[in-house]
């Protein structure tokens, strides 16, 4: 799909005032290649809508406090993996396997931290801002089984996917044992353990932990790593939320 011409536009004047205390029209229009007068009324709508500001007709404009209120999203991944950074960490130290954090963006589960690089039992590349496959990883149907209904309808819309009796059913199972397992058509080496990370009911993301199959099956997996992961889960919802 073609960009929305006045969309661009638009933030390119952002990102022009962005680099500097304030700008002119002429200063805006020779950087961004737009006409004067396209750069002028732009102005005004973004005057208008409380993300920019006249100073003077010989200062020129300057952005507002408001943009800031577009990064909250990124503000709150941040201090969510430094929320789960030490509790990771610890894991890791105490029980050897790695972990992995993700966090929904724009219908798709996003590796955000990892503690691969300190386990000694990691078996495969670190990969940040790796996609996670929703119904077949481990995070992501511990995200399916723990978000809200009208979440999972529309992710299940994206994804082409009928939200069936037999899905419905292993939602509940999970929701119930309260953790996850990667399910695949040919299981590899690896496996994955994976629990919600909930703050009032809401989901925030998913951990997970990352072993191989010959050193347990999933049953042996839950009975030892389930109960430590939930607590793990708990901890960097309550860190979190602070």
């Amino acid at each position: 799909m073609a960009a929305i011409e006045p969309v661009r536009r638009s933030f390119a004047i952002l990102e022009a005032l962005s680099r500097r205390p304030h700008g002119t029209i002429a200063t805006l229009a020779e950087e961004t290649g737009l006409p004067r007068p396209t750069v002028a009324r732009l102005l005004k709508t973004l005057v208008e809508l409380g993300y920019a500001t006249q100073v003077s007709r010989h200062i020129g404009y300057r952005l507002t406090d408001r943009v800031l209120g577009l990064a909250q999203g990124i503000r709150f991944i941040d201090h969510f993996v430094d929320a789960a950074a030490p509790h990771m960490q610890r894991f890791t130290r105490e029980h050897g396997w790695p972990l992995y954090l993700a966090a929904m963006s724009h219908r798709a589960l996003i590796i955000r931290y990892s503690t691969a690089a300190e386990s000694p039992m990691a078996f495969e590349r670190l990969a940040l801002r790796r996609h996670s496959p929703i119904l077949s990883g481990a995070v992501g149907r511990a995200w399916l089984a723990f978000c809200s209904d009208e979440e999972r309808r529309a992710t299940l819309r994206d994804l082409g996917a009928r939200n069936d009796a037999r899905l419905a059913a292993t939602l509940a199972r999970i929701r119930r044992d309260g953790h996850a397992f990667a399910v695949t058509a040919r299981p590899g080496r690896l496996q994955g353990l994976a629990v919600p990370i909930l703050d009032r009911g809401r989901i925030l993301g998913c951990v997970s932990m990352r072993f191989t199959r010959s050193a347990m099956n999933d049953a042996e997996a839950a009975m030892r790593f389930g109960a430590p992961l939930t607590a793990l889960a708990r901890a960097i919802a309550a860190d979190t939320g602070r």
